[in-house]
């Protein structure tokens, strides 16, 4: 909201200053003889003026003539120290504004100080001026500063002061909301009773800086401080509460304005009806702008534009209709954008001859919404009516490269390639110039069929042109030329389109790696691997696990941890497959700490391998003596129904050799729940003379009744046997 700045007794107009640092001036003595001046000449005269006529007005008209800033100030202490002068109001303007324009703050500071101390008469009407000057000339600094100092001093200050200040903090280009924070609490301080204009003002700050709680908390409390919330307040909350995601609220805070009957004004509605539409609330903007309406309120192009696009998300197509007349009727004809939005609700209603009516009774003559009625066509299988809309466009030259495109893609993208090259050969006819698009489109037609080598002639041409395919072009001819084994030109396309950082669908880049690996290449498949990185390509697990298995199958197993620790880098997780290579690949390499830390990860993230797998793993930790390591993976998979009976013999065996009688006699346990006995080598360590030697009965069971049941168990369990 603008604020206006009071009219001054106090003048304005400065003349070039040479400014010096602040600590030159902060150096200078209060004796003249100790700082030798550029120009001393000049100072001497003033000086020597000044000691005749020495009187406010003359002392004010020597600043304002001098152009060094410590000849100015030297000359201030100099009338200062005479005992038959006091300084003015009027003489503290001048030195302080001189010191602010300048940007010396820290001296500033000390004669706004001296300056409230001194009580000078209109010492707070030139305090209050200076705030607008400086304010007026961008020097918020500077303001702030003598706002504080007459604080400080005891000065009555006045609301419009700090709104003034509020305003150009919260609403001006360099916002500073904390600063405006701060110039509340000054506010505050000096006991100083706030306007609702000062509310708005702290309410925006606070909103600024996501403290929407407290903007509610001063919202309530508005009456408290005798302040009645208007539209701009309003319009503060509504907009804070979106933007902070709380979108129900805000249209609490809409209907408590109607409550109140607070009549909103134009900004109002041009702030809130786009924040409503954006947020799909279409009740609460479409009441809004009735009530701009009935206000006789003007709405501007975007309001009606921000309407129609929510209107059509929400496929409330005559809603949508009647707006756009409404805007054709003011005499706001409605963008190229906005007739694309009407033309995709009604293709997404199935309505294509409407929307074909709608474009001819509004006379369009613009290329966008009819492109998008080209594509409505193509999408809902109306080729006729398509190829009839194209050639009309063509008549009245609004075809562009873009409407060819979208039916020549059409029939390419549906194994039709005759009928795409009959309507590239009108294209050319109709001058006009192939593009990138076309060629993509021509590659897919070529791919679908199968025709990999005319597809190969269109990317060379491209080539030539140093121009790219789209994604689904590269990602169509890549993965088609590894269906066929043509694994070099696979290989030319990627290494071109990875030179302009184009990327690849996931499953074409599998197809190429898995291809390159097949043949054998197991490093160029990892180069490859790297540089989809750069392309931004999404690779699958399947592609990770294709390269591991090429690297275990080629006997290049050291490189298996180094291309690990590249897919963990990048982010890549692992699935079963890829734990089971890698656990059989540190195997071979006899790598067992590895194979340890794999198994448990595996088997902690839920994955289990198939029996035979999985048998096999445990043999490996069993023949090392590192079942004990696995521990806690065991406890897991026996719970279940995973492991067999041979797993069962093969761990408690292991466990047992370990010196992990308890771990063993709790899988015996579950072994014989589930009805199975061990086998005979088992059973000799579990009750064998083997055992009975080794360690005593106590150990591996809590007492003798526990042993001699068990033993029944296995005797009658061998005995079937």
């Amino acid at each position: 909201m603008a604020i206006k700045l009071p009219s001054s007794a106090y003048p304005t107009r400065f003349l070039r200053w040479v400014c010096l640092s602040s600590s030159c001036i902060a150096d200078i003595s209060e004796t003249p003889e100790i700082l030798k001046l550029k120009d001393s000449s000049e100072f001497d005269q003033n000086l020597n003026f000044l000691r005749n006529k020495l009187a406010p007005d003359n002392l004010i008209r020597i600043l304002d003539r001098t152009n060094d800033l410590n000849s100015g100030v030297r000359i201030f202490k100099w009338a200062s120290r005479q005992n038959s002068f006091r300084h003015t109001s009027k003489t503290y303007y001048h030195i302080i504004l001189k010191l602010g324009m300048a940007g010396h703050v820290v001296e500033m500071r000390n004669f706004c100080e001296n300056m409230a101390k001194d009580r000078c008469p209109g010492t707070e009407e030139a305090l209050v001026a200076l705030i607008h000057t400086f304010v007026g000339h961008c020097r918020i600094e500077e303001a702030i500063t003598v706002l504080e100092s007459m604080n400080l001093g005891g000065c009555r200050l006045p609301i419009e002061v700090f709104n003034v200040l509020l305003g150009t903090l919260v609403g001006g280009k360099g916002r500073d909301f904390q600063k405006a924070l701060f110039v509340y609490k000054e506010m505050v301080k000096a006991c100083v009773l706030p306007t609702v204009d000062t509310l708005n003002y702290l309410m925006e700050a606070l909103c600024a800086t996501n403290q929407i709680d407290l903007v509610l908390d001063q919202f309530r409390r508005m009456n408290n401080k005798g302040c009645n919330p208007n539209s701009k307040t309003f319009e503060i909350l509504v907009k804070g509460l979106i933007e902070s995601g709380r979108v129900d609220e805000a249209a609490i805070i809409l209907e408590q304005m109607f409550e109140v009957k607070c009549q909103p004004d134009l900004s109002f509605h041009t702030c809130t009806i786009p924040l409503f539409c954006r947020e799909n609330k279409i009740e609460e903007a479409v009441k809004l702008f009735k009530m701009m309406k009935d206000s006789d309120f003007v709405a501007d192009p975007f309001i009606y534009e921000v309407l129609v696009r929510c209107f059509c998300s929400n496929l409330q197509l005559d809603s949508a209709v009647g707006l756009i007349n409404e805007m054709i009727e003011s005499g706001m004809p409605p963008k190229h954008y906005v007739l694309v939005n009407i033309v995709n609700c009604f293709c997404e209603l199935g309505k294509i001859n409407e929307a074909i009516v709608f474009l001819e009774n509004r006379q369009v003559l613009e290329t966008a919404p009819f492109n998008t009625l080209l594509e409505g066509c193509c999408n809902a299988g109306e080729i006729l009516a398509a190829n009839v809309l194209l050639e009309t466009m063509s008549e009245r030259h609004i075809a562009d490269c873009q409407s060819w495109n979208i039916l020549i893609g059409w029939f390419c993208e549906n194994e039709d390639i005759k009928k795409a090259y009959t309507l590239l050969g009108r294209m050319i006819k109709s001058f006009v110039i192939l593009d990138r698009a076309t060629y993509s489109a021509l590659v897919v037609g070529n791919c679908r069929l199968g025709k990999y080598e005319e597809a190969m002639k269109l990317f060379h041409q491209i080539c030539t042109r140093c121009w790219d395919l789209d994604f689904a072009s590269y990602s169509e001819l890549v993965g088609g030329l590894c269906d066929i084994k043509h694994s070099e030109d696979a290989l030319e396309v990627f290494r071109y389109m990875s030179m302009k950082r184009c990327s690849l669908h996931s499953l074409a880049f599998y197809k190429l790696i898995k291809c390159v690996c097949d043949s054998g290449r197991v490093k160029e498949a990892i180069r490859l691997w790297q540089l989809a990185y750069f392309c931004a390509i999404s690779c699958c697990i399947a592609t990770h696990t294709a390269v591991m298995r090429e690297l275990l199958r080629s006997r290049r197993a050291e490189d298996m941890l180094a291309f690990l620790s590249q897919m963990l880098m990048v982010g890549s997780n692992l699935d079963l497959e890829a734990y089971c290579i890698l656990i059989q690949s540190m195997s071979k390499q006899n790598k067992i700490k590895e194979c340890v830390l794999f198994f448990n990860k595996m088997v902690n993230e839920g994955l289990i391998p198939d029996a035979d797998q999985l048998f096999d793993q445990l043999s490996f930790m069993a023949n090392h003596s590192q079942l004990s390591m696995i521990s806690g993976a065991i406890d897991r998979i026996s719970g279940g129904n995973i492991l067999n009976s041979a797993m069962y013999g093969l761990l408690i065996t292991g466990l047992l050799k370990e010196g992990r009688e308890q771990e063993a006699r709790r899988l015996l346990d579950s072994m014989l729940e589930k009805g199975w006995v061990p086998d005979a080598t088992t059973h000799n360590l579990l009750i064998g003379s083997d055992v009975r030697e080794g360690m005593s009965q106590a150990v591996l069971f809590d007492d003798s009744a526990s042993l001699d049941s068990v033993s029944n168990i296995l005797a009658e369990g061998l005995r079937e046997t």
